[in-house]
């Protein structure tokens, strides 16, 4: 199906991130930088940024990003644990993706995360930490294609909000960046259920411009602690492979071209709900995704990760 082909070229274009590297020479003897977070510098800096990345989407013709509280802290909690572990990934040492992790922290819309090291062969002034950041994420905005993952992420036009993690420790320098696309909010939904359970999802648009044109069940075994050699190694990251379409119910006597008639009701308001079923009966994560559209000419893209621990 047309939706079918629009989905997947959607996953290949934008969800997959590769990971931004800059090693820098220290040019100073000595380090300073616990003070720069204590000053508490990091509100200033997370603005610097958010202005930034609002100057790059405007000269794009794109609409600018708000900072999001729940983004900054997920970011902030990978860029610190990447920083005092020295490693760059989109994984954490649990082994968790950044959908998994803005997920289980509460969220419920798509993000896309940018990440970006700064190693330096010595300490580190204070001074030199803002510099730095910025350095970093216009490294990741000058990528030229074809390998401009980064680029594309801040440029993605359906993005709204945005949250921006930055860590020091020793000669390391981290910075992660959360993009959220926010445009569905989903009905109170337990984070862990048992394996064949099943239950209702139920949410609404919030801008009444937009439709639910589908929602893909994603299913991927439950992480383990990946080895350090993983997680310094450059990766990208994407949905599992394994997945269940479901689709819109059809009008009396409409089928699907595989007989099926659909299972997520509209309601009205933009309100919508479907019967979700965790079919595997091994433990693992199920990562939700309701997709929507202007019309019916417009690609669709993703709404939501809501992710569910079966177990």
């Amino acid at each position: 199906m047309k939706f079918e082909v629009s989905r997947r070229t959607f996953l290949t274009q934008a969800t997959f991130s590769l990971l931004a590297i800059e090693a820098i020479s220290a040019r100073r003897a000595r380090a300073a930088l616990s003070k720069f977070f204590d000053d508490g510098a990091l509100e200033p800096m997370r603005t610097e940024l958010l202005n930034l990345v609002n100057e790059e989407r405007d000269d794009a013709g794109l609409t600018t990003l708000k900072l999001d509280d729940l983004a900054c802290n997920v970011a902030q909690k990978h860029a610190t644990e990447m920083a005092e572990y020295d490693f760059l990934s989109h994984w954490n040492r649990e082994g968790l993706k950044p959908y998994h992790r803005y997920a289980f922290a509460g969220g419920s819309d798509a993000t896309a995360e940018n990440d970006s090291a700064a190693d330096y062969s010595g300490t580190i002034y204070s001074d030199e930490m803002p510099f730095a950041v910025i350095r970093m994420h216009k490294s990741m905005f000058a990528e030229v294609s074809p390998n401009d993952g980064h680029r594309q992420t801040i440029l993605t036009p359906q993005h709204t909000h945005v949250g921006f993690g930055m860590a020091w420790r020793g000669t390391h320098i981290r910075l992660s960046e959360v993009y959220v696309a926010r445009y569905v909010s989903i009905d109170p939904l337990p984070s862990v259920k048992r394996p064949l359970n099943r239950f209702v999802l139920s949410g609404g648009v919030l801008n009444p411009k937009y439709s639910v044109e589908g929602i893909d069940v994603y299913y991927e075994p439950l992480p383990s602690p990946p080895a350090r050699s993983f997680l310094v190694k450059p990766l990208p990251y994407g949905l599992p492979d394994d997945r269940t379409s479901l689709y819109v119910k059809l009008p009396t006597f409409k089928t699907y071209d595989d007989g099926t008639t659909g299972t997520i009701e509209l309601l009205s308001g933009g309100r919508f709900r479907v019967p979700i079923e965790l079919s595997k009966r091994q433990p693992g994560i199920y990562t939700l995704v309701v997709w929507i559209s202007r019309s019916q000419s417009e690609q669709p893209f993703p709404a939501t990760h809501v992710c569910i621990r079966a177990e």
